[in-house]
């Protein structure tokens, strides 16, 4: 009998292999034959099996996000704008939202959505703002959508990210650096972040001035 390896029948059915290992782990799709050394193959009528079953309705995600605690206020003005939108276009939807630095990509709503992109859970994704999904690498995040068959929909392609928010990223961004090329107690690192913080504080009062 002709079998189809992990990998090719993934494909065929339009899931990760990933996905398959966590179905036969559930035992919701047990692998026709499995090599000593753990390699998975399936059969043609599994194949049809599957083909036929009844497909799980894939949900549109809104994704959510601020930096800080300071902004759970905007957080719940983004989510309230995020639900209109998507009632008005009838989409039966769930909400995921973050509070933290869209440079850091162990948030946890994220790496919630992430997952649920590779498992095919869901058909679409839908934004307020580019820069509240991550504030760099949007374009591996839009790959990783297309490459899933998820649509990721942008309800305003303007920018918006606040002056507090950009600086507060940078900061992060510099430390993180610092941290690296000279160590977290190093005092060339102490130095550095309060020279930035101070100048970029420096430069807030300026523009206040000036304004």
């Amino acid at each position: 009998m002709e079998l189809i390896s992990i990998g090719k029948f993934a494909k065929m059915v339009g899931v990760t292999p990933t996905t398959l290992r966590r179905m036969h782990k559930c035992g919701d799709l047990i692998p026709y034959h499995m090599t000593k050394g753990g390699t998975r193959y399936y059969s043609y009528d599994q194949l049809k099996e599957f083909s036929n079953a009844p497909k799980k309705e894939k949900l549109v995600v809104g994704y959510c996000r601020v930096s800080t605690a300071a902004q759970k206020n905007d957080l719940q003005t983004q989510i309230a704008n995020v639900k209109s939108y998507m009632y008005a276009r009838g989409y039966k939807f769930e909400i995921i939202s973050d509070i933290g630095s869209g440079i850091n990509y162990n948030n946890k709503g994220l790496k919630e959505l992430v997952s649920k992109i590779n498992n095919h859970e869901i058909s679409k994704v839908v934004i307020l703002y580019k820069d509240r999904l991550v504030r760099f690498g949007f374009e591996l995040m839009n790959y990783i959508c297309e490459i899933n068959g998820v649509e990721l929909e942008i309800i305003d392609n303007s920018e918006h990210s606040k002056e507090q928010e950009l600086t507060d990223d940078l900061i992060q961004i510099i430390t993180v650096f610092a941290n690296r090329l000279y160590g977290q107690r190093s005092k060339k690192t102490k130095r550095l972040i309060d020279e930035v913080k101070k100048n970029v504080s420096g430069s807030e009062n300026s523009a206040d001035t000036d304004g």
